[in-house]
């Protein structure tokens, strides 16, 4: 028997279910909650559709991405494992079936398939999907909930959101759904997810709102909405609906050891792939605005050696690139950004999404925090390009050769000569300070600083010798300060880097 396990697993459980009834209350649903989601499933799930893509056997693209969608499968000793061979071999090309096992060189040059899900948007045949589902296709098919399979051509993609737009050409006007407004929707709230989960299309799951604003370090614009409904492979591209049958997200990766759902499962929000979907449709691509600065996160201990009041908040700007539309706007490294367009910078990540978000060409109020105060500045917003341009720099004014041990943070500094440039491969742009030795089991080492890093400024102010960092550091010390703020270039970048001040020895003291 095919389904014994989960039969006997349902026998088993009755007579001790029996045993203890449930509270009369038991079968009513909690106040808000629906009595049944069968009104509404039957109302969107003609608007959802399953997507199947296929591609030469090898061909680089989807077919090697580990979270792609995939084929059914079902885990070794499941109950589900013999559906599931029967399922493939119903599908294996003709002359193949009975043949599982026969060896990959008597076979014909086969073509990947995958499947995934999607949602119509327009009556007319635009469907929206996540970039991953057809990522590399040769081929792309809609089907719709009778059955009736559609060619589709891709309007366009965005990789950075994981966010396609097809176009398919009914005879009819098809079921279509809206966005609505992701903002709106609370932690708790009930949504329903409809998709294709390993093949198996048109299936609905219930669940809330588990959380806002996930970052799962897919890229700088991650602003997913966490959700306990039931989401698996396949149920990729397919839409997010809250009660109203709007919908407030793209369902696009799950957390799982296993790759099945575990209840953790994130969606695009429906305020962002809207203003996404709508580009690829009007003009194939997407323009972001790009305000060129390197940002990093404002720590508290970041926060209070710049006096920012409120604790921290904001994106630290590392560096505004020269020639960009920040550094024009008369933004500088060592500003801390705190409101970008009317809207408040709660943290680092926000910035971006917030820039991309912006018409390109709009000037705007900026916000930055400079020098113990609040400022405002007004930056016009460009594209961002393809690639950021890197900035350069001016040449390193000279300075003398020998080196300096910073009291207090376990350093050992030098000025940037041909011989330092040649040691640390430094690059010719580089200016400022450069750090030769890192004690171990120091400030600076626990703050990840190494041999080869400059030390581009101190508190904010430019530093060209040793003895100009030393003495910034001693300034800071009788001024009482906890930390230093250093500005650090490294492999990676610039970043801005907080140090404890330990008192210096005095002179003579034994070390």
């Amino acid at each position: 028997m095919r389904f014994a396990p989960l039969l006997m697993a349902a026998a088993i459980a009755a007579p001790f279910a029996a045993l203890s009834p449930a509270p009369a209350h038991a079968q009513i649903p909690p106040p808000g909650a629906p009595s049944s989601f069968a009104p509404l499933a039957q109302r969107l799930l003609p608007a959802v559709v399953n997507i199947q893509t296929t591609q030469a056997a090898g061909s680089p693209g989807r077919a090697q991405r580990p979270d792609a969608p995939d084929t059914p499968q079902a885990p070794p000793g499941s109950p589900f494992e013999e559906f599931f061979r029967d399922f493939l071999e119903r599908n294996r090309p003709p002359g193949q079936q009975g043949r599982p096992n026969q060896p990959q060189q008597q076979q014909p040059q086969r073509r990947a398939q995958s499947l995934g899900s999607g949602f119509i948007i327009d009556p007319s045949g635009i469907v929206v999907t996540n970039n991953h589902v057809i990522d590399g296709a040769d081929e792309i098919n809609v089907v719709l909930q009778d059955n009736t399979t559609l060619r589709a051509e891709l309007v366009g993609t965005d990789p950075r959101t994981d966010v396609a737009v097809l176009r398919v050409r009914p005879e009819r006007p098809l079921p279509s759904v809206s966005f609505g407004d992701s903002d709106t929707a609370l932690v708790g709230d009930w949504v329903l997810a409809i998709g294709n989960p390993f093949g198996l299309g048109g299936s609905v799951t219930a669940g809330i709102v588990s959380a806002r604003g996930r970052d799962i370090r897919q890229g700088l614009y991650d602003d997913f909405i966490q959700t306990d409904a039931a989401i698996n492979r396949g149920n990729s591209g397919g839409p997010l609906f809250n009660l109203a049958g709007e919908v407030i997200g793209i369902n696009t990766a799950i957390y799982s050891p296993s790759g099945g759902s575990i209840g953790i499962g994130f969606s695009i929000p429906s305020n962002l792939a809207r203003n996404i979907a709508n580009q690829l449709r009007e003009q194939g691509r997407v323009r972001r605005g790009w305000l060129g600065v390197n940002i990093q996160q404002v720590t508290d201990e970041i926060a209070e050696s710049l006096g920012i009041r409120g604790g921290a908040r904001g994106a630290l700007v590392a560096r505004a690139q020269e020639g960009g539309p920040a550094a024009a706007g008369g933004i500088q490294a060592g500003d801390v950004i705190l409101r970008f367009n009317g809207t408040e910078v709660r943290e680092m990540r926000n910035l971006p999404r917030i820039v991309a978000d912006t018409n390109v060409g709009n000037s705007v109020p900026v916000v930055v925090w400079r020098d113990g105060a609040e400022r405002t500045v007004t930056v016009t917003v460009a594209e961002l390009p393809s690639e950021a341009q890197q900035a350069a720099a001016t040449p390193a004014p000279a300075a003398r050769p020998q080196t300096l041990e910073l009291s207090g943070l376990g350093l050992r500094v030098g000025p940037i000569t041909p011989e330092a440039r040649e040691r640390f491969s430094l690059r010719a742009e580089s200016r400022g300070v450069v750090i030769t030795e890192v004690s171990p089991g120091s400030t600076a080492a626990e703050r990840e600083l190494r041999p080869g890093d400059v030390i581009v400024e101190v508190q904010q102010e430019r530093v060209n010798t040793p003895q100009e960092v030393q003495e910034r550091l001693e300034r800071l010390r009788r001024q009482n300060r906890a930390t230093a703020l250093l500005l650090i270039e490294g492999p990676q970048g610039q970043r801005w880097v907080p140090l404890r001040l330990t008192p210096a020895r005095p002179p003579g003291a034994p070390g």
